[in-house]
């Protein structure tokens, strides 16, 4: 339907995942889209893909636990395109520890990846976009147990509370700039990042989705092309003049008891 034509649109941790899903789903709606992530093989794998889809894209190498490099990979779209109208923070760090077993370290990376990266890459981006005096959207990737999250989830949930905080405080902040800033908390998904840590972390075998689908309402986990819509639905003006809401987008209700 061309909800994005003619934007740029940025996709912090885009190779993979959901921020995959919605680069393709951004390409889709007419958007030159570019992509972040540490290893150049799956960026350049799927900035081929969109391309030989007819799309405009391109990959920007960066580790985002950096947040100086979280700030110039906004700088390197700019460059290359002459502005930002659209960011994604969809990079995320899941790894797990409770209250009593997080040490320091982890708790830092969480805190980079999950909060800190967001950060800085919403502030170059959205110093881009006052610069020109043009409206623009963003969409930060939270999670559900950013209300409160499993026990084994600490230092993550931590760090996502943060951003879900951050993401109502900055859309406040800059609403008279016409920037709408918004999140989703996502609950349960089906990405390549969960079957890793599902395997890792919790033993899981090759039919953990299957075992875990028949457990949730809708009997299926989240599914990346389901988010990537909705995001770019937020993303562009069909949202309207929403600003600083963030929506949980699970089948489980919060504060719901059986």
């Amino acid at each position: 339907m061309g909800l994005l034509d003619d934007r740029i649109a940025l996709v912090n941790g885009g190779t993979q995942g959901v921020g995959a899903a919605i680069a393709r789903a951004a390409v889709r709606e007419g958007a030159v889209v570019a992509v972040t992530g540490r290893r150049p093989e799956p960026g350049e794998a799927l900035v081929g893909e969109l391309a030989a889809a007819g799309g405009k894209a391109m990959f920007v190498r960066a580790d985002l636990a950096d947040a100086e490099q979280a700030r110039t990979a906004v700088a390197e779209v700019v460059r290359a395109y002459g502005r930002v109208d659209c960011l994604v923070n969809s990079a995320g760090l899941t790894s797990r520890g409770t209250l009593l077993d997080t040490t320091p370290e982890l708790f830092d990376q969480h805190i980079a990846i999950n909060l800190k990266a967001p950060f800085f890459a919403m502030q170059a981006a959205v110093a881009d976009m006052v610069r020109r005096e043009e409206p623009g959207t963003v969409v930060n990737i939270i999670t559900s147990s950013a209300h409160g999250g499993q026990p084994f989830l600490a230092p993550y949930v931590a760090a996502k509370a943060g951003l879900m905080g951050l993401t109502r405080n900055a859309a406040h902040a800059h609403r008279w700039d016409r920037i709408r800033i918004n999140g989703l908390n996502i609950g349960w998904t089906a990405t390549e990042g969960e079957d890793a840590t599902q395997r890792a972390f919790h033993g899981a075998g090759d039919d953990w989705r299957e075992v875990a689908a028949a457990r949730l309402p809708m009997g299926k986990l989240g599914q990346p092309e389901e988010i990537a819509e909705f995001v770019v639905f937020l993303l562009s003006e069909r949202s309207g003049v929403v600003t600083g809401s963030v929506i949980d987008w699970d089948q489980n209700v919060l504060g719901g008891l059986d």
